[in-house]
């Protein structure tokens, strides 16, 4: 009986810190946006966010056809009369939703922007279809179709209307490079999910032969060619053209340099490779949080199902409230029955309390658009099921990749921050930092901080030139991977971790030793009191610290608390409004800087603490004097010496 009991006890403690986890993922997501930035005041944090919630909700009355309108264009008129004043208005919104898309939009051809039918007829489409071409090519930009009804194209579905209709990708040739459109991916998944070698057949444009032999390219160390596991986090792109067609090479089996796919390209995927093995989970939690990926794609090997660090991966990316999907691999050697098993797990992980996920699997074209187009909203969930021997379902992820639209947060016209991700030291140009831009603007020989060091110190240096994919830049915004050579500083004196900002004067950024954080436990065995050490992580930064007081006596599974955290090694440079994930092996919990430094009276527990440790380091300073004063004989011989001659 007491069996039972244990298990239904568990099960209650289960489900309340995954409802827990839901609404703490909530609060983190609103308390994000009004990040302080460094530089910004709190006055102008709280209005960016109020502004940014006005936004959200705009964007959602002009979803469901509720703005103005007055606003509102009939687009079958601009489509079927081309007049001077027509064509000007259809190029105006073009240009505007390509400007909303950073250089791309889905546009449809016979529905209207409330979702009504033109009713056009084969003859109407045609001429409105070739309209919107010519208008296209006026903005240097390649019209796709990717889906199509009642137009006798391959594009066609089945439709029980007999309207003619289509939906299709607009893009627009970048005309720099610090214009190409870049949205960053994250694999994670459970060791041997085929991570690697997926990422391989993507970006080859070859079929694997069962062993691995596409995953060599990525891997980064012989070990890891030997072992075939990735042990640090990798780095490949994909590339697509303003005709939304995969940049390949024309001979079979060679791969791109990264520069050919950057000039060739409208569109990048920033694929980041990560490990599965437990052993480097540290690694694939830096690469999570550090990277700041947009979206993370899950991998699942048929024949295993959601085991091991699969599990761990997918409630880091729920914490971390990153859309996710998911790819089924191996679908070639699996039995029916264990795939079915695998997708009956799936999916009654996927829509548990803590998930909340739809998950909708992929089985045609038609899916593929409908699903990329509202993937946005994070409670959907994409699965596909591919086969990297036989190819079966890629053709599926390669066109969702294509549709994928921007979905990151950054403010480009908050002050300039930038989070360092790797350091290089390259022949003939000197020390090397890439990352990723978080916030604002920098040019190349702009005077910038790097730090902190050891003693939180930031020391004053120049962007001597700036990279993205491997070809020079001007200029890098808000939201792109870069990479910074920089002047008169040494390799190492820079590390992961870091940040760079602008000099300023008059304004000297701070590296802080202690902070206060609202954080959820989402696991953990018995009870967390103050002096307990974990791993923590916020954005690059990966250090141990211990809590030094909390809001209450203890914490425990499912528990949320306001806790002060203590960095062990060295000071580092934090924002209000970061996240983080502190683990001890596995993830413990989760949470939100609310502020930089401690406030003493909010924490009435912290004082007897510190007295305490204050009698116990005094109480162990005498002992150590009275020892060495014995030991040595510098103060008591002389004593007994004297009495003796006295005598």
């Amino acid at each position: 009986m007491s069996k039972f009991a244990d298990k239904a006890i568990a099960h209650e403690r289960r489900r309340a810190g995954e409802t827990a986890l839901s609404d703490f993922a909530d609060y983190v997501e609103k308390q994000q946006r009004r990040r302080q930035y460094p530089g910004a005041s709190a006055g102008e944090a709280s209005a960016s966010a109020t502004t940014h919630e006005e936004h959200d909700e705009l964007d959602i009355l002009e979803t469901l056809g509720l703005a103005d309108e007055s606003e509102n264009i009939k687009l079958k008129e601009l489509l079927l009369n081309p007049t001077d004043d027509n064509r000007t208005r259809l190029k105006e919104l073009l240009v505007s939703r390509i400007e909303e898309g950073r250089g791309e939009t889905l546009f449809d051809v016979g529905t209207e922007n409330n979702g009504e039918s033109m009713a056009l007829t084969l003859e109407e489409y045609g001429k409105a279809f070739a309209y919107v071409q010519d208008v296209a090519r006026e903005l240097k930009a390649g019209v796709r179709v990717l889906l199509s009804k009642n137009t006798g194209a391959e594009t066609d579905v089945e439709s029980p209307s007999k309207d003619s209709c289509s939906k299709v990708m607009i893009r627009r040739q970048p005309e720099t490079i610090d214009e190409l459109l870049e949205i960053r991916v994250a694999v994670v998944g459970n060791v041997d999910a085929g991570k690697s070698t997926l990422l391989g057949v993507l970006t080859k444009g070859t079929l694997d032969d069962g062993r691995g032999r596409t995953r060599v390219n990525l891997f980064r160390h012989k070990h890891e060619i030997e072992s075939g596991r990735t042990s640090s986090v990798g780095m490949e792109i994909l590339g697509y053209d303003v005709d939304s067609n995969i940049v390949a090479s024309g001979d079979p089996g060679r791969k791109l340099k990264w520069e050919e796919i950057g000039h060739r390209s409208a569109k990048v995927i920033g694929f980041t490779d990560l490990a599965g093995h437990e052993r480097y989970l540290r690694t694939t939690v830096f690469g999570l949080l550090g990277t700041s990926p947009d979206y993370v794609m899950l991998m699942v090997a048929a024949n295993n199902g959601l085991i091991g660090m699969s599990k761990e991966h997918l409630g880091i990316a729920m914490a971390l409230n990153v859309p996710v999907l998911v790819v089924i691999t191996k679908i070639d050697i699996c039995p029916p029955q264990i795939l079915a098993q695998t997708i009956s797990q799936l999916t009654k992980i996927l829509k548990s309390p803590g998930a909340r996920k739809i998950p909708i699997f992929i089985k045609s074209k038609e899916e593929v658009i409908n699903t990329a187009t509202q993937f946005v909203s994070e409670r959907i969930c994409p699965i596909f099921q591919v086969s990297n021997v036989t190819g079966e379902g890629l053709d599926f992820v390669r066109t969702f990749l294509n549709i994928l639209p921007f979905h990151g947060k950054f403010d480009p016209n908050a002050p300039f921050e930038f989070h360092v991700n790797d350091c290089f030291s390259v022949p003939f140009v000197g020390t090397v930092v890439s990352g990723v831009v978080k916030s604002g603007a920098i040019h190349a020989g702009d005077n910038i901080l790097v730090g902190p060091d050891s003693l939180g110190n930031f020391t004053p240096t120049t962007i001597r030139s700036i990279e993205r994919k491997r070809l020079p830049v001007p200029v890098c915004s808000a939201g792109q991977s870069a990479s910074f050579a920089l002047k008169r500083v040494r390799r190492k004196d820079v590390r992961k971790g870091m940040v760079v900002l602008p000099k300023l004067e008059g304004v000297a950024p701070k590296a802080y030793w202690q902070f206060t954080a609202e954080v959820l436990i989402l696991s953990h065995a018995t009870t967390i009191k103050p002096k307990y050490q974990a791993m923590l992580h916020v954005g690059p930064v990966s250090q141990t610290c211990r809590i030094i007081a909390i809001d209450r006596d203890l914490m425990r599974t499912g528990d949320r608390a306001s806790v002060v955290f203590e960095f062990c090694q060295r000071p580092e440079f934090l924002c209000v409004g970061d996240k983080l994930l502190f683990r001890e092996g596995r993830t413990k919990g989760l949470g939100i800087v609310t502020a930089t430094g401690f406030d003493k009276s909010k924490f009435p527990n912290a004082e007897a603490e510190e007295k305490d440790r204050d009698d116990k380091v005094g109480a162990k300073g005498s002992s150590k004097t009275d020892t060495k004063g014995v030991a040595k004989g510098d103060v008591k011989k002389p004593e007994v010496k004297k009495e003796a001659t006295h005598k």
